[in-house]
């Protein structure tokens, strides 16, 4: 629905969804506010002049969020700027653990521990894993709604837990006002394993309810980076059911090309997915912890969303290390998504 002549982040709406006018705000490692000039692409930083709440709101909306947490400005002194100021900008207050304290080889989870873990329930029974970003939206997979089965796609069929780390003792459910599958995701290669669910209500955050925060866009986990997944998945290979407390296991990253090499995945891993485990096996996610969280802390002390749990060969099998949906490839999708959802 664009026209011909559709020129994109020119603060004109030339298709139906506005898709022309999304991916045009972005932040970089910092919280640093780069906007996308319509002349000719680039993205630059946002002097601080002139910038105000009403600003620092409107942009966190254009992000998909339901307004800012905070902004600031720092020095600059490559841009063009009069006061060689830039703006920084928050716009949720994420990330953070109140206990500092599919998962094959890890441990129980406290209460607080993994604050953005949900648990997606299919018919009353619990699916798959989730990860709060916001009040508004979960970051799950796409192949925990399988083509195979229609009704996978029937938002009434699906319940949203938060806040909670035993099946036992569940929450009063969220509901899902929308499914948005990734349109590349392919189930044959897992390629593109991502998916976001809208909700109908804010969820409510507190001590035990928290959105893990999106990386920025050039944000990079090296190899070796420890990083937490979590789940309510299998705690052995091949179980019947998954495990009824959530319970987190420490994974190391794992550099792509070793992943990729011909005693591994042979060449399966593609830039949307990253690798993360142990090399000798014993620590991985498992069956029905897919969609869920690999979450790592940065020097804010801060937890990020890196992967979302996708695929492996078995569960904690040596040289056969668990493959993770890389956050920072699919930002572009994640966030242009929030922002036509979002809410008004």
């Amino acid at each position: 629905s664009c026209s011909n002549f559709t020129v994109e982040c020119d603060a004109v709406r030339d298709c139906q969804q506005g898709s022309d006018e999304t991916n045009c705000v972005r932040l970089a490692q910092g919280g640093i506010l780069q906007v996308r000039t319509a002349q000719d692409g680039r993205f630059l930083p946002v002097c601080s002049q002139g910038w105000d709440q009403s600003y620092a709101d409107q942009t966190c909306g254009q992000l998909g969020f339901r307004r800012s947490f905070g902004s600031n400005t720092v020095e600059n002194q490559i841009t063009s700027c009069p006061n060689e100021r830039t703006v920084t900008l928050e716009c949720i207050d994420c990330g953070k653990q109140q206990v500092t304290s599919r998962i094959i080889g890890g441990r129980v989870a406290q209460l607080g521990r993994w604050p953005w873990q949900v648990s997606l329930h299919f018919n009353g029974m619990h699916i798959c894993g989730g990860t709060l970003i916001s009040q508004d939206f979960v970051v799950t997979a796409a192949h925990c709604f399988p083509d195979s089965n229609p009704s996978y796609m029937d938002v009434r069929r699906w319940h949203v837990y938060t806040g909670m780390v035993s099946q036992n003792k569940l929450q009063n459910p969220y509901f899902v006002k929308k499914i948005l599958l990734h349109n590349q995701y392919n189930k044959n290669t897992d390629d593109f394993d991502i998916a976001l669910l809208k909700l109908t209500s804010p969820a409510e955050l507190s001590s035990t309810v928290n959105p893990a925060c999106l990386p920025a866009f050039e944000k990079n986990f090296p190899q070796g980076t420890e990083c937490w997944t979590s789940g309510f998945g299998a705690t052995i290979e091949g179980a019947d059911i998954g495990s009824v407390d959530l319970m987190g296991v420490a994974v190391s990253i794992i550099d792509v090309w070793v992943c990729n090499s011909s005693d591994v995945y042979r060449g399966r891993i593609s830039m949307n997915m990253m690798c993360a485990g142990d090399m000798q096996g014993g620590r991985d996610s498992c069956q029905g912890d897919s969609g869920g969280p690999l979450v790592c802390q940065d020097s804010d002390q801060r937890w990020y969303l890196a992967g979302v749990t996708s695929w492996g060969a078995g569960c904690g099998r040596r040289q056969r290390p668990g493959v993770y949906s890389k956050v920072t490839s699919l930002l572009p999708w994640i966030q242009s998504k929030m922002q036509v959802r979002r809410c008004p």
